[in-house]
């Protein structure tokens, strides 16, 4: 089946109205209509030949086609059973020769199987991500010590903004440790809403993260996740405050901060990530002393 135009809003409400679909506003679908935008998002990424490339929303795949025009395999992570079946159809060539598979569901609930079984492991990843999703996935697959080369996301502008926030400053947030630890993160090319069919209610920008040469060093993946979510927990708090929930009983967060050298009444928007690190480096210690 041949693909409707993707740059055409009637063409794509005619398509989808002649299968009978209806848009699904719980999945955050929004279709990029400008194909010079999709070409430079893509350019970003950089897919090469024979590299394996995961994709999180393709839709009705108009980014997919690109990413596979430069040669690249791609593994699509999809939920709506009708786009599934339409991707199947538009990628049937690509699918028949190993190029192209779409794994069913809730990325959320499925990309981790999908890894371990994977024979051929993904090195980039991509996605024009939902809010409402971003933040989790992004966090899930560095907990589990998954660091992709590149990760090119299309999010809500104010996401963007999270992710890329320096400390010190409003936007900065756990979110935004959790990308900082494990990549260097650029800002990309800002849409508005007019590049999207149905439209936005807010602008989009393109974002990527990129694997650190040098990688910020930590005992514990799972506790530096648990530190940072407990340390901006309550952001007028102090950090004294926010620990607590994370310590054993008789344990004494003072002497946690003054091995970790960091002021107990200061605030997590104004620790590096070096310091989230330091901090759940003590606290692991200090937990497995009090185990013994």
């Amino acid at each position: 089946m041949k693909h409707p135009d993707y740059n055409s809003p009637s063409e794509l409400k005619s398509f989808l109205d002649e299968q009978g679909f209806a848009m699904q506003k719980k999945f955050g679908q929004n279709f990029m209509i400008n194909g010079e935008a999709r070409k430079k998002i893509v350019d970003v990424l950089y897919p090469k030949e024979g590299e394996v490339i995961w994709e999180v929303g393709p839709g009705l795949g108009c980014m997919t086609e690109e990413i596979m025009n430069r040669g690249a395999k791609l593994n699509a992570f999809e939920i709506d059973k009708g786009f599934i079946g339409l991707l199947h159809q538009f990628f049937e060539e690509q699918e028949s020769k190993g190029k192209f598979s779409i794994t069913e569901g809730d990325v959320l609930k499925t990309w981790k199987k999908q890894y371990e079984n994977s024979s051929e492991k993904p090195v980039k990843l991509f996605g024009n991500l939902p809010y409402n999703i971003a933040a989790t996935f992004i966090a899930d697959t560095i907990v589990e010590g998954l660091i992709f080369d590149k990760c090119v996301f299309t999010v809500q502008k104010e996401v963007t903004e999270r992710v890329a926030a320096a400390p010190g400053t409003e936007n900065y947030s756990a979110f935004s440790v959790l990308c900082q630890w494990g990549y260097e993160v650029k800002k990309g090319m800002v849409l508005s809403s007019a590049n999207f069919w149905p439209r936005p209610n807010v602008a989009s920008q393109a974002f990527s993260l990129e694997k650190k040469k040098v990688s910020v060093p930590c005992k514990d993946n799972r506790l530096f996740v648990k530190v940072v979510h407990a340390l901006f927990a309550s952001r007028r708090k102090t950090l004294f405050n926010n620990i607590k929930p994370l310590l054993l009983p008789g344990m004494n967060a003072e002497e946690i901060f003054d091995k970790a050298g960091i002021n107990k009444m200061e605030r997590a928007e104004n620790l590096s990530v070096e310091q989230f690190a330091k901090i759940t480096d003590v606290l692991s210690d200090c937990l497995y002393s009090a185990k013994i």
